[in-house]
């Protein structure tokens, strides 16, 4: 399978780079500003990284200090905190892995939704690439005649993931107590994976760091989503939030990393868009009957396009 470039990926990368620094000036408030030094110029023009000290927050549900640092080098640089302290915070403060500790061979979602996500993994991720899928269970919606290098898969049930037959290997971990990917070096998968979970992250900033840390350029992370979830364990700045406002937060994650390309957000798979008035009746009843789709996909520095 033949790697190339797509004639509009330069343009769409600074495009997307502009967008991040604009994001980033509006969003900065004076004292990250005298913090920053420009450091989100530096790492975006690829100039020496500054050493910066920690920035001190209050871990959610937890009166402790924990450091929540401005990551720089292979990491990509978090240029800013999306979430504050309290929109961390879950109802159900117990340990994530008491709560998720009996299996549920379930879907969470309907066969509608999921028949998008296995169309939107098929576009998006290389048929020889090496997949993480974050947060999985016992399945992983990956398109079943493509056959990937390596699918590793992260979860917080082992006996969920042992039934999933896509993985070549997986790993059990709270993201957030440890929100890291240590055991992975640096550019080592063609894309990312994480399908109805990000809703639980309490500490994004640092988990999207790592997602493009360990994505090799011009990968892929597609984070999908619907109205769906465990509403006692998902995070306050979640919860009572529309589609659209959890489309603009993941977003917001991705933004707040030096180096991904400006996200899309994609709400049908496989359809001819149809403006007319029409058409959106029908999107619009189509919606309604089913779990709406949102999937929202940032690259690596650029988009690959795959022949």
């Amino acid at each position: 399978m033949a790697l190339s470039l797509s004639s509009c990926a330069p343009s769409a990368h600074v495009q997307g780079q502009h967008n991040v620094l604009r994001t980033r000036h509006r969003s900065f408030a004076k004292p990250y500003l005298c913090f920053l030094k420009d450091q989100p110029l530096r790492a975006s023009l690829g100039l020496r990284q500054l050493n910066l000290h920690p920035v001190s927050r209050t871990r959610a549900n937890d009166s402790r200090k924990v450091p929540l640092r401005v990551i720089s080098s292979s990491s990509g640089a978090i240029l800013r905190e999306v979430l504050s302290p309290q929109e961390r915070m879950k109802i159900d403060t117990s340990g994530d892995r008491s709560f998720y500790s009996n299996p549920r061979i379930v879907t969470h979602v309907d066969d509608h939704f999921l028949a998008q996500l296995t169309e939107l993994y098929r576009e998006r991720i290389p048929a020889d690439g090496a997949v993480l899928d974050l947060c999985s269970s016992w399945i992983s919606h990956l398109p079943q005649e493509v056959d990937y290098k390596q699918v590793v898969g992260h979860g917080m049930n082992a006996a969920e993931l042992m039934k999933n037959k896509q993985l070549s290997e997986f790993f059990v971990r709270d993201l957030n107590a440890e929100p890291n990917l240590a055991q992975f070096g640096d550019q080592t998968f063609d894309a990312v994976t994480c399908c109805v979970s990000v809703q639980y992250l309490q500490y994004p900033e640092k988990v999207f760091a790592e997602l493009y840390r360990v994505l090799k350029p011009g990968g892929v992370v597609i984070i999908s989503f619907s109205n769906r979830m465990f509403y006692q364990k998902a995070i306050s700045a979640w919860r009572d939030g529309s589609g659209y406002s959890h489309a603009q937060l993941v977003k917001q994650y991705f933004g707040c990393v030096s180096g991904f390309t400006g996200p899309e957000v994609v709400t049908e798979v496989g359809v001819k868009p149809d403006n007319s008035l029409l058409g959106k009746l029908k999107k619009l009843v189509t919606r309604s009957a089913n779990d709406p789709f949102y999937g929202v996909v940032a690259y690596r520095n650029f988009k690959a396009v795959y022949e």
